[in-house]
């Protein structure tokens, strides 16, 4: 088993029309989050069954996938290292998974890239461990290891663990980027569905500061007229301001 062979797979799988219709959807052109990304065409569904496939691959093996500048190729990385990882709970073995992760997240470069992999690996390991390593990516200079920050909280927050959710969300409330604007935003969403009261009390003093993208995604599944009572209050704060 090679890194060439997994490659050659995924690419007998690729689809012209799908790969011009990824590199729209991900933003690949000049200037934009994903500029310069490649894609094979190849589907999410299909590349889980390469990772599967192949996922008894070593991590240089891993390393070289990572490298390549396609999409697909990456993505299909990280599912054989999720794959791993879930399947041998040997401590040193998740911990070498760990290291692997965070010393490659240079190329763990898309949203998707992030949300398919960080809370399974991440998020897993670090429920019961000092959780500093996100606060760390939530300083980062680095997008994509801010959104590995926030978005690694959808597995505490699923056992009813807030706090780091709430602590994240607040380091990145005036964050630049709009994606990182929706990944808080879907965050705060997912903890309000689990307790609303969490949400609405963190909201309370925040909502009026929050971008609008991301407010409009934490209050979602709230009931119309009080989404619009949110949306208005903060329509109104900005106009006073």
């Amino acid at each position: 088993m090679n890194a060439p062979e997994i490659v050659t797979e995924l690419e007998r799988l690729g689809n012209t029309e799908k790969a011009a219709h990824l590199s729209r959807f991900f933003k690949t052109g000049k200037g934009e989050y994903g500029e310069g990304d490649l894609f094979l065409g190849v589907t999410v569904p299909e590349q889980r069954t390469v990772a599967k496939k192949y996922s008894t691959a070593d991590h240089q093996t891993l390393e070289t996938l990572l490298a390549s500048p396609y999409h697909e190729v990456r993505l299909t990385a990280l599912f054989i290292l999720v794959y791993q990882f879930e399947k041998n709970k040997s401590e040193v073995f998740q911990q070498s998974c760990i290291d692997f992760y965070l010393s490659h997240t240079a190329r763990i470069n898309n949203w998707d890239l992030v949300d398919l992999s960080c809370y399974k690996l991440l998020g897993v390991w670090l429920q019961n461990q000092d959780r500093q390593i996100l606060y760390t990516l939530a300083h980062s200079a680095n997008m994509w290891e801010q959104r590995i920050a926030i978005v690694t909280c959808m597995h505490f927050v699923r056992q009813g663990d807030f706090t780091d959710c709430l602590a994240i969300s607040e380091l990145l409330l005036n964050h630049p980027h709009d994606l990182i604007h929706k990944a808080v935003g879907w965050l705060l969403r997912e903890t309000g569905k689990k307790d609303r009261r969490v949400l609405t009390d963190f909201l309370s003093t925040r909502y009026s500061v929050m971008p609008r993208t991301m407010l409009r995604y934490a209050i979602e599944h709230f009931p119309e007229e009080e989404r619009r009572k949110y949306m208005g209050a903060k329509s109104r704060n900005n106009q006073k301001s």
